[in-house]
């Protein structure tokens, strides 16, 4: 193990019991090798798995375990079976799907797996006051069933409330389901869940039939579901960066305004959302939910909206594909806010590029720190990022949280993605896609606003900044694949 025998044999004085240690952890370190050569995505990647299990074997195999294995075959054959084919053709029978849309943005309805489906409303949500109130006015509202999954929910004021609320309806005969985020709800006491089974909700955690995944920790620590999303009657939905916490509502000291965004849709689009809700919570609990479509499938308004489920199962590097594929298509503006800047070779290419063909290329980015590390790390890309055209804006008026993309007067996007590998390639995420003037037109407003509320990074500010904070930020942005 070159050299690793030493302090190890401190660990493990007896030498049967080191010996046996080694190989098994020879052998495990080889069948991760093999692993990793057969479902490789990246060739650098692999390589610096591959040299790390062969030079290094332990604790290379404990971190293997942690970030590289991926235990998600039995979600991809889900997706395939759960019936998005035929969702597909019936949307096609009964008039929703919208065809030119599709056509024109064919790469996302291929990454998505869905088509475009036109008859729409769409209303942006700013913060969480805005966002609350209409989630909660649509729990009451809810008559056969409530859909309900977070990254995170706390058991404080907004947490209560919001499990209040789905009692109130679990009580009144209504379905509810909620799932949520091994990861994000480490914190979420048991008495939480217990109150809600106890008054009729259902609740899981992604993970919890995957007992393997719950030992190795490859999906419990890294993958995680990111998705934020809200389902009523299979008529409306709302899904965006906020989650439930008494933060998101601008109440905590160390953040204070809390600046996001949420949208909700009603019309067919939220079937299309169902169905992914219905995905996980089967992989979750192993129950095929019966979908709740309305009949006739009601036409709300006139707006085309594609709903992009990605995730680690999909077969492609979906998510990345799809967000190049909208950024390559950029001519004359294209904005992006994330509270986490980690853009991988592939990202800064394609921004590099929209910026020499003249796109007014903009990256809107938190001036506070929640992550740390990963703020380090985004300070340096966002150096990089000023020295080759791309302006850089930092929301100075609390914590920025939104993700949200704006290209041209044609196409935005919201939803749960930051601008990261993690979200990307590691987590399971979703995209709402709007092409309609009015969404297009509330965007760039929104973003006019907040980019008022912002600082623009210069070059000169950039070259002034301690060399402390430049070598800590290069050092975190080597972390980037995994942050």
């Amino acid at each position: 193990m070159l050299g690793g025998d030493g302090w190890l044999s401190q660990l493990i004085p007896d030498r049967l019991i080191l010996t046996a240690f080694l190989w098994l952890n020879y052998l495990v370190a080889a069948i991760f090798a093999i692993s990793e050569v057969m479902r490789s995505r990246t060739s650098q990647g692999s390589i610096a798995w591959l040299l790390s299990l062969v030079l290094l074997p332990f604790p290379t195999t404990i971190l293997y375990a942690i970030f590289g294995l991926k235990f998600f075959d039995e979600y991809a054959a889900l997706q395939t079976h759960s019936g998005r084919e035929l969702r597909r053709a019936g949307a096609g029978k009964v008039s929703i799907l919208d065809l030119p849309t599709s056509a024109e943005w064919p790469v996302l309805s291929n990454v998505s797996q869905l088509p475009f489906l036109a008859g729409n409303d769409a209303e942006l949500l700013i913060d969480g006051a805005a966002t609350f109130k209409s989630i909660f006015d649509g729990i009451s509202r809810a008559q056969s069933s409530v859909l309900v999954q977070f990254y995170i929910i706390r058991d404080d004021e907004l947490g209560r409330e919001f499990a209040s609320r789905l009692i109130e309806r679990a009580q009144a005969g209504v379905a509810v389901h909620l799932l949520y985020d091994d990861v994000g709800c480490f914190w979420l006491p048991r008495a939480y869940k217990r109150r809600l089974r106890e008054a009729g909700v259902k609740v899981a955690g992604f993970n919890q039939r995957h007992r393997i995944l719950r030992l190795l920790g490859p999906t419990r620590i890294n993958y995680r579901n990111h998705r934020k999303m809200l389902l009523i009657d299979g008529k409306e939905a709302w899904t965006g960066g906020l989650n439930v916490g008494n933060e998101y509502m601008g109440l905590s000291p160390i953040f204070g305004r809390w600046r996001d965004t949420h949208v909700r849709v009603a019309g067919p689009a939220a079937l299309a959302a169902a169905l992914t809700f219905r995905e996980d919570w089967q992989w979750a609990t192993g129950e095929v939910l019966t979908p709740d479509v309305p009949s006739p499938i009601p036409v709300a308004g006139p707006q085309p909206v594609l709903v992009m489920p990605t995730g680690p199962a999909d077969m492609l590097e979906d998510c990345a594909i799809a967000f190049n594929e909208v950024i390559a298509r950029a001519e004359r503006r294209l904005w992006i806010v994330s509270p986490y800047f980690v853009p991988d070779v592939d990202m800064q290419t394609s921004l590099y590029a929209a910026a020499m063909r003249g796109v007014d290329v903009r990256v809107l980015v938190p001036q506070k720190p929640d992550h740390r590390l990963v703020w380090l790390a985004s300070i340096a890309h966002a150096n990089r990022m000023v020295n080759h055209g791309v302006k850089i804006y930092r929301y100075t008026q609390g914590f920025l949280h939104q993700k949200v993309i704006l290209v041209d007067d044609r196409i935005a996007g919201v939803g749960t993605v930051n601008f990261d590998n993690r979200s990307f390639r590691i987590n399971f995420e979703i995209t709402l896609w709007f092409t309609h003037e009015k969404m297009i037109g509330e965007v760039g407003d929104m973003l006019e606003e907040d980019f008022a509320a912002s600082h623009l990074l210069t070059t000169q500010e950039r070259a002034s900044q301690p060399v402390a904070m430049r070598f800590l930020s290069e050092a975190a942005r080597l972390l980037s694949p995994v942050l």
